[in-house]
């Protein structure tokens, strides 16, 4: 599988064993609070595969679709403990702890499983923009202005680093990241 090491998102393959992999882009340390009032970090998801997206609880539109898609990862990777999901809430302003809370109650979200994050704003954009690259599309900002919306969805490593990116509109894409998190199971058991 490939990594991503820029905003560009350009797939990079190296050996998994190889010692150029130090090089590669990892995320920052990062600690937000999820819908239960629990810590979620980078020390957290530490020899964790996790995906990976942004949202705000009241978005009529495509973050409705993308949660949805989310939903049959949390399903598939529900009794494995080193699956995880992170949804990063782009209105923190708005989506308190208790709202959160209500959210995953409403939309069956498992609590331990999938993770809706808040958190100071100019942290979570930060961490998106400059950690994750989900403000871009092929390396050309999607939107300029201060509002975080992308219907991205990434699927980070054991190690933190970024080895897929996917549609969350597509459920084809659900298939392809189905695919790549049992494919990254597979590399964490072999290294």
């Amino acid at each position: 599988m490939p990594y991503y090491n820029s905003a560009e998102l350009t797939p990079i393959w190296y050996d998994p064993a190889s010692k150029e992999i130090d090089n590669i882009h990892k995320i920052p340390s990062f600690k937000f609070t999820n819908q239960d009032g629990k810590s979620v970090s980078n020390e957290s998801m530490k020899g964790k595969i996790y995906v990976v997206s942004f949202f705000f609880a009241t978005c009529p539109a495509i973050c409705t679709t993308v949660n949805l898609r989310l939903r049959q990862i949390q399903q598939e990777f529900l009794n494995d403990d080193k699956v995880q999901l992170i949804s990063h809430s782009i209105t923190p302003e708005i989506d308190t702890v208790e709202a959160l809370h209500e959210y995953a109650k409403k939309h069956s979200i498992e609590s331990g499983k999938w993770n809706l994050v808040t958190g100071k704003k100019s942290e979570i954009y930060q961490i998106a923009r400059q950690g994750y690259f989900a403000d871009e599309d092929l390396g050309k900002p999607n939107n300029k202005g201060n509002f975080l919306h992308t219907d991205n969805i990434l699927l980070i490593d054991h190690n933190g680093r970024i080895r897929g990116v996917y549609s969350g509109m597509s459920s084809y894409a659900m298939f392809n990241l189905t695919d790549d998190i049992k494919l990254l199971k597979k590399e964490l058991n072999t290294i």
